[in-house]
């Protein structure tokens, strides 16, 4: 896994995936929580982008560079090798 110091820029997008999902978690929690109207159409969108932002996050894991074109539609998807169980 790259680290902070390895690849300080890679690191950077690694923790902006993190840091994006957490704001979008809690944004989603608060809807729930304070709009009756909430509802799973909602929820499915707004879960979605979540996950893309955490699958993201485990692409980057190792990555040094960027995501291209179509590596990032592939990032986004949930992985292949993580068993969430």
């Amino acid at each position: 896994m790259i680290t902070k110091e390895q690849a300080s820029v890679e690191w950077a997008m690694l923790m902006y995936e993190l840091d994006d999902a957490r704001e979008h978690l809690e944004r989603l929690m608060d809807e729930m929580n304070t709009d009756p109207e909430y509802d799973e159409g909602n929820f499915r969108v707004d879960l979605g982008h979540i996950f893309s932002h955490l699958n993201r996050a485990w692409h980057r894991r190792n990555l040094i560079g960027e995501l291209k074109g179509d590596e990032w539609h592939e990032a986004s998807k949930f992985p292949t090798d993580l068993d969430p169980t």
